[in-house]
Protein backbone atom coordinates (compact mmCIF):
# COMPACT_ATOMS: atom_id res chain seq x y z
CA UNK A 1 0.00 0.00 0.00
CA UNK A 2 1.44 3.26 -0.80
CA UNK A 3 1.27 6.30 1.23
CA UNK A 4 -1.16 8.88 0.46
CA UNK A 5 -0.02 11.48 2.53
CA UNK A 6 3.14 12.88 3.87
CA UNK A 7 3.63 12.36 7.27
CA UNK A 8 3.88 16.46 8.07
CA UNK A 9 2.91 18.48 11.25
CA UNK A 10 1.43 20.81 8.28
CA UNK A 11 -1.52 20.42 5.97
CA UNK A 12 -0.26 17.10 3.93
CA UNK A 13 0.44 17.73 -0.05
CA UNK A 14 -2.39 16.83 -2.42
CA UNK A 15 -1.27 13.12 -3.81
CA UNK A 16 -3.01 9.62 -4.60
CA UNK A 17 -0.73 6.36 -4.73
CA UNK A 18 -1.21 4.98 -8.19
CA UNK A 19 -1.42 1.60 -6.61
CA UNK A 20 -4.56 -0.64 -5.09
CA UNK A 21 -4.27 -3.34 -2.49
CA UNK A 22 -6.60 -5.72 -4.17
CA UNK A 23 -9.47 -5.21 -6.82
CA UNK A 24 -12.88 -6.52 -6.42
CA UNK A 25 -15.71 -7.45 -8.51
CA UNK A 26 -18.13 -4.83 -7.55
CA UNK A 27 -21.50 -6.35 -6.76
CA UNK A 28 -24.04 -5.34 -9.31
CA UNK A 29 -26.37 -2.21 -8.72
CA UNK A 30 -29.78 -2.15 -8.16
CA UNK A 31 -31.67 0.09 -10.43
CA UNK A 32 -31.97 3.87 -9.27
CA UNK A 33 -28.85 3.76 -7.62
CA UNK A 34 -25.79 5.60 -8.30
CA UNK A 35 -22.70 6.05 -6.18
CA UNK A 36 -21.38 9.58 -5.12
CA UNK A 37 -18.76 11.61 -4.05
CA UNK A 38 -18.69 12.55 0.12
CA UNK A 39 -17.67 15.73 0.82
CA UNK A 40 -15.10 16.15 3.31
CA UNK A 41 -14.09 13.43 5.48
CA UNK A 42 -13.06 11.99 8.99
CA UNK A 43 -11.40 8.82 9.45
CA UNK A 44 -10.66 7.32 12.60
CA UNK A 45 -8.56 4.21 11.31
CA UNK A 46 -4.90 4.60 9.01
CA UNK A 47 -6.26 3.14 6.00
CA UNK A 48 -9.03 4.86 3.90
CA UNK A 49 -11.08 2.50 2.00
CA UNK A 50 -13.63 3.06 -1.01
CA UNK A 51 -16.74 3.75 1.35
CA UNK A 52 -14.83 5.69 3.27
CA UNK A 53 -14.59 8.51 -0.15
CA UNK A 54 -17.65 7.18 -2.17
CA UNK A 55 -21.45 7.11 -0.63
CA UNK A 56 -23.46 4.15 -2.16
CA UNK A 57 -21.11 1.64 -3.26
CA UNK A 58 -21.86 -1.88 -2.94
CA UNK A 59 -20.45 -3.88 0.61
CA UNK A 60 -18.00 -5.76 -1.01
CA UNK A 61 -16.31 -3.10 -2.67
CA UNK A 62 -16.64 -0.47 -0.01
CA UNK A 63 -14.63 -2.21 2.30
CA UNK A 64 -11.31 -2.02 0.23
CA UNK A 65 -8.62 -0.73 1.67
CA UNK A 66 -7.06 1.72 -1.08
CA UNK A 67 -4.78 4.18 0.54
CA UNK A 68 -3.01 4.93 4.00
CA UNK A 69 -5.01 8.21 6.08
CA UNK A 70 -2.91 11.11 7.48
CA UNK A 71 -1.56 11.36 10.61
CA UNK A 72 -3.04 10.95 13.92
CA UNK A 73 -4.38 14.73 13.88
CA UNK A 74 -3.31 15.67 10.07
CA UNK A 75 -5.70 16.57 7.19
CA UNK A 76 -4.76 16.09 3.22
CA UNK A 77 -7.01 16.37 0.05
CA UNK A 78 -7.45 13.61 -2.44
CA UNK A 79 -8.28 15.00 -6.23
CA UNK A 80 -11.64 13.80 -6.75
CA UNK A 81 -10.97 12.65 -10.77
CA UNK A 82 -8.52 9.71 -8.67
CA UNK A 83 -11.12 8.82 -6.50
CA UNK A 84 -13.07 7.98 -9.57
CA UNK A 85 -11.01 6.85 -11.57
CA UNK A 86 -9.96 4.08 -8.64
CA UNK A 87 -13.82 3.64 -8.25
CA UNK A 88 -13.88 2.62 -12.40
CA UNK A 89 -10.83 0.59 -11.71
CA UNK A 90 -12.86 -1.63 -9.40
CA UNK A 91 -16.26 -2.08 -11.75
CA UNK A 92 -18.60 0.52 -10.10
CA UNK A 93 -18.80 2.27 -12.91
CA UNK A 94 -19.79 6.08 -13.40
CA UNK A 95 -19.89 7.92 -9.65
CA UNK A 96 -21.45 11.16 -9.12
CA UNK A 97 -18.86 13.88 -8.05
CA UNK A 98 -21.68 16.56 -7.74
CA UNK A 99 -18.51 19.42 -9.16
CA UNK A 100 -16.16 18.58 -6.06
CA UNK A 101 -12.55 19.19 -7.43
CA UNK A 102 -10.86 17.64 -4.22
CA UNK A 103 -12.14 16.04 -0.85
CA UNK A 104 -10.59 17.20 2.12
CA UNK A 105 -10.07 14.06 4.56
CA UNK A 106 -8.92 14.70 8.56
CA UNK A 107 -7.56 12.09 10.34
CA UNK A 108 -9.30 12.02 14.24
CA UNK A 109 -6.91 11.92 17.42
CA UNK A 110 -7.31 13.16 20.84
CA UNK A 111 -5.14 15.86 21.43
CA UNK A 112 -2.97 16.21 24.89
CA UNK A 113 -1.91 19.90 25.00
CA UNK A 114 0.65 21.73 27.17
CA UNK A 115 -1.79 22.44 29.60
CA UNK A 116 -2.88 19.49 30.72
CA UNK A 117 1.07 18.08 30.70
CA UNK A 118 1.70 21.16 32.92
CA UNK A 119 -1.04 19.96 35.46
CA UNK A 120 -0.28 16.72 35.56
CA UNK A 121 3.13 17.23 36.35
CA UNK A 122 2.43 19.85 38.90
CA UNK A 123 0.94 17.66 40.99
CA UNK A 124 3.39 15.08 40.78
CA UNK A 125 5.56 17.32 41.99
CA UNK A 126 3.31 18.30 44.70
CA UNK A 127 2.87 14.99 46.16
CA UNK A 128 6.66 13.79 45.39
CA UNK A 129 8.60 16.40 46.49
CA UNK A 130 6.29 18.73 48.18
CA UNK A 131 6.22 22.13 46.06
CA UNK A 132 3.27 23.91 46.16
CA UNK A 133 0.58 22.52 42.85
CA UNK A 134 -1.45 26.51 42.88
CA UNK A 135 1.54 28.98 43.29
CA UNK A 136 4.38 26.95 41.05
CA UNK A 137 4.37 26.91 37.25
CA UNK A 138 6.34 25.40 34.63
CA UNK A 139 8.22 27.04 31.61
CA UNK A 140 8.70 24.27 28.81
CA UNK A 141 11.90 24.42 26.70
CA UNK A 142 11.29 25.35 23.07
CA UNK A 143 7.65 23.83 21.42
CA UNK A 144 4.54 23.60 23.52
CA UNK A 145 4.39 19.44 23.88
CA UNK A 146 1.40 17.47 23.14
CA UNK A 147 0.64 14.40 23.11
CA UNK A 148 -1.20 13.17 20.34
CA UNK A 149 -3.06 9.80 20.31
CA UNK A 150 -5.80 7.89 18.47
CA UNK A 151 -9.33 9.12 19.60
CA UNK A 152 -10.32 5.58 21.22
CA UNK A 153 -7.12 5.81 23.33
CA UNK A 154 -8.43 6.47 27.13
CA UNK A 155 -6.70 7.29 30.12
CA UNK A 156 -5.11 9.80 31.78
CA UNK A 157 -1.37 11.41 31.52
CA UNK A 158 1.54 9.88 33.40
CA UNK A 159 4.37 10.82 34.50
CA UNK A 160 7.87 8.71 34.88
CA UNK A 161 11.49 9.34 35.73
CA UNK A 162 10.68 13.04 37.28
CA UNK A 163 13.92 14.59 37.79
CA UNK A 164 13.96 18.54 39.39
CA UNK A 165 16.90 20.33 40.44
CA UNK A 166 15.74 22.78 43.88
CA UNK A 167 19.03 24.72 43.07
CA UNK A 168 18.75 25.24 39.48
CA UNK A 169 14.57 24.62 39.68
CA UNK A 170 14.86 22.42 36.35
CA UNK A 171 12.89 19.50 35.88
CA UNK A 172 13.40 16.95 32.81
CA UNK A 173 10.33 13.51 32.82
CA UNK A 174 8.67 11.73 30.42
CA UNK A 175 4.72 12.17 29.66
CA UNK A 176 2.47 8.90 28.15
CA UNK A 177 -0.42 7.86 27.35
CA UNK A 178 -1.73 4.65 27.14
CA UNK A 179 -3.41 1.21 28.97
CA UNK A 180 -0.54 0.77 30.96
CA UNK A 181 3.69 1.62 31.35
CA UNK A 182 3.94 -1.17 29.05
CA UNK A 183 1.55 -0.49 26.62
CA UNK A 184 2.49 3.21 26.23
CA UNK A 185 0.55 4.66 22.84
CA UNK A 186 2.04 7.96 22.83
CA UNK A 187 5.63 9.12 24.82
CA UNK A 188 7.28 12.19 25.21
CA UNK A 189 10.67 13.49 26.92
CA UNK A 190 9.93 16.93 28.55
CA UNK A 191 12.08 19.66 30.44
CA UNK A 192 11.59 23.23 31.86
CA UNK A 193 11.93 25.61 34.48
CA UNK A 194 9.61 26.06 37.55
CA UNK A 195 8.08 29.42 38.44
CA UNK A 196 6.55 31.04 40.65
CA UNK A 197 2.88 31.88 40.26
CA UNK A 198 0.89 34.75 41.22
CA UNK A 199 -2.78 35.77 40.54
CA UNK A 200 -3.70 38.60 38.54
CA UNK A 201 -6.65 40.27 37.29
CA UNK A 202 -7.45 40.42 33.32
CA UNK A 203 -10.37 42.29 31.05
CA UNK A 204 -12.20 39.68 30.62
CA UNK A 205 -13.82 41.07 27.40
CA UNK A 206 -12.40 44.68 25.28
CA UNK A 207 -13.35 48.53 27.12
CA UNK A 208 -13.66 51.62 25.84
CA UNK A 209 -12.67 54.50 27.56
CA UNK A 210 -14.70 55.69 30.27
CA UNK A 211 -16.83 52.19 30.55
CA UNK A 212 -17.29 50.28 33.86
CA UNK A 213 -14.83 47.41 34.78
CA UNK A 214 -17.51 44.74 35.14
CA UNK A 215 -16.22 41.24 33.34
CA UNK A 216 -13.13 40.80 34.94
CA UNK A 217 -11.05 37.16 35.05
CA UNK A 218 -8.43 35.79 36.95
CA UNK A 219 -4.99 34.20 36.03
CA UNK A 220 -2.60 32.92 36.99
CA UNK A 221 0.71 33.84 35.48
CA UNK A 222 4.91 33.40 36.32
CA UNK A 223 5.94 36.07 38.81
CA UNK A 224 8.84 37.54 36.76
CA UNK A 225 6.44 38.20 33.61
CA UNK A 226 4.17 40.39 35.93
CA UNK A 227 4.67 44.09 36.35
CA UNK A 228 4.96 44.99 40.04
CA UNK A 229 1.53 47.57 40.07
CA UNK A 230 -0.06 44.94 38.73
CA UNK A 231 -3.57 44.29 40.53
CA UNK A 232 -3.89 41.09 41.81
CA UNK A 233 -7.06 41.83 44.14
CA UNK A 234 -10.34 42.02 42.04
CA UNK A 235 -12.18 43.77 44.90
CA UNK A 236 -9.88 46.81 44.36
CA UNK A 237 -11.66 47.11 40.68
CA UNK A 238 -15.33 47.91 42.05
CA UNK A 239 -16.67 50.91 40.67
CA UNK A 240 -13.39 51.55 37.99
CA UNK A 241 -13.34 52.68 34.64
CA UNK A 242 -11.40 52.38 31.69
CA UNK A 243 -8.28 55.17 31.46
CA UNK A 244 -7.94 54.49 27.80
CA UNK A 245 -9.26 51.52 25.72
CA UNK A 246 -8.39 47.94 26.68
CA UNK A 247 -8.37 44.69 24.70
CA UNK A 248 -9.65 41.36 26.17
CA UNK A 249 -7.06 39.66 28.31
CA UNK A 250 -5.13 42.89 29.26
CA UNK A 251 -3.45 42.77 32.33
CA UNK A 252 -5.18 45.49 34.70
CA UNK A 253 -2.77 47.91 36.31
CA UNK A 254 -3.68 51.11 38.04
CA UNK A 255 -2.72 53.31 35.52
CA UNK A 256 -4.88 51.47 33.07
CA UNK A 257 -8.33 52.48 35.46
CA UNK A 258 -9.87 55.67 37.32
CA UNK A 259 -13.09 56.38 39.76
CA UNK A 260 -15.89 57.57 37.82
CA UNK A 261 -16.24 61.10 37.47
CA UNK A 262 -19.29 62.22 38.92
CA UNK A 263 -18.89 66.07 38.55
CA UNK A 264 -17.03 67.91 35.57
CA UNK A 265 -15.27 71.46 35.56
CA UNK A 266 -17.43 73.72 34.27
CA UNK A 267 -21.13 72.30 35.93
CA UNK A 268 -23.35 73.53 37.60
CA UNK A 269 -23.63 71.52 40.92
CA UNK A 270 -25.66 71.63 44.25
CA UNK A 271 -23.30 72.21 47.49
CA UNK A 272 -24.70 71.34 50.68
CA UNK A 273 -23.80 73.29 53.90
CA UNK A 274 -23.93 71.51 56.85
CA UNK A 275 -23.60 72.55 60.64
CA UNK A 276 -24.66 71.26 63.70
CA UNK A 277 -28.08 72.14 63.39
CA UNK A 278 -28.14 74.02 60.22
CA UNK A 279 -28.33 72.36 56.69
CA UNK A 280 -28.49 74.54 53.23
CA UNK A 281 -28.29 73.86 50.05
CA UNK A 282 -27.17 76.25 47.49
CA UNK A 283 -26.16 76.24 43.43
CA UNK A 284 -22.49 76.95 42.65
CA UNK A 285 -19.79 75.95 39.46
CA UNK A 286 -17.31 73.16 39.85
CA UNK A 287 -13.65 74.80 39.16
CA UNK A 288 -12.51 71.06 38.92
CA UNK A 289 -13.14 67.54 37.86
CA UNK A 290 -13.79 64.94 40.64
CA UNK A 291 -15.01 61.45 41.69
CA UNK A 292 -16.39 59.82 44.56
CA UNK A 293 -14.38 61.67 47.43
CA UNK A 294 -12.62 64.02 45.66
CA UNK A 295 -11.98 67.54 46.88
CA UNK A 296 -12.98 70.24 43.95
CA UNK A 297 -13.09 74.10 44.27
CA UNK A 298 -16.91 75.65 43.93
CA UNK A 299 -17.28 79.22 43.33
CA UNK A 300 -20.14 81.07 44.05
CA UNK A 301 -21.77 82.75 40.96
CA UNK A 302 -23.49 85.89 43.15
CA UNK A 303 -21.02 86.42 45.76
CA UNK A 304 -17.66 84.78 43.42
CA UNK A 305 -16.52 83.60 46.72
CA UNK A 306 -14.32 80.12 46.48
CA UNK A 307 -14.96 77.03 48.29
CA UNK A 308 -13.78 73.60 48.74
CA UNK A 309 -16.57 71.29 48.75
CA UNK A 310 -16.42 67.02 48.03
CA UNK A 311 -17.93 65.20 45.99
CA UNK A 312 -21.09 63.35 47.43
CA UNK A 313 -22.70 62.33 44.62
CA UNK A 314 -23.67 63.38 40.48
CA UNK A 315 -24.19 66.59 40.42
CA UNK A 316 -23.65 67.03 44.34
CA UNK A 317 -20.92 68.50 46.57
CA UNK A 318 -20.71 69.27 50.35
CA UNK A 319 -19.13 71.64 52.32
CA UNK A 320 -18.65 71.25 56.21
CA UNK A 321 -18.71 74.06 58.70
CA UNK A 322 -14.81 74.23 59.98
CA UNK A 323 -13.77 73.19 63.18
CA UNK A 324 -13.19 76.48 65.01
CA UNK A 325 -17.00 77.47 63.82
CA UNK A 326 -18.38 74.22 64.60
CA UNK A 327 -16.87 74.71 68.38
CA UNK A 328 -18.17 78.43 68.64
CA UNK A 329 -21.51 77.40 67.56
CA UNK A 330 -21.44 74.96 70.40
CA UNK A 331 -19.98 77.20 73.13
CA UNK A 332 -22.85 79.88 72.36
CA UNK A 333 -25.47 77.50 72.08
CA UNK A 334 -27.78 77.91 75.61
Amino acid sequence: MTPLFARSPRRARTALASGLLALVCAAPLQAGERPFLRGDVTVSGDVLTLGDLVADAPPAASRTALFRAPALGQTGTIQASRIVSAAEQLGIGAVESSGRAQVTVTRAARHVGSNEIEAVLRKRLAAQFGFDAASTGIVFDGQSPALIVAPDVTGEVAVADLVVDRRSRRIQATVWIGPSPTERRAQLRVGGSLVELVEVAIAGRAYARGDEIRDVAVERRAKDLVPQDAIYDGAALEGRVARRPLAAGTLLRPADLVRPELVTRGDVVTVIYTAPGVSLTMRAKTSDSGALGDTVGVVNPQSKKALQAVVVGPGRVSVSAAPTARLAAVKSAP
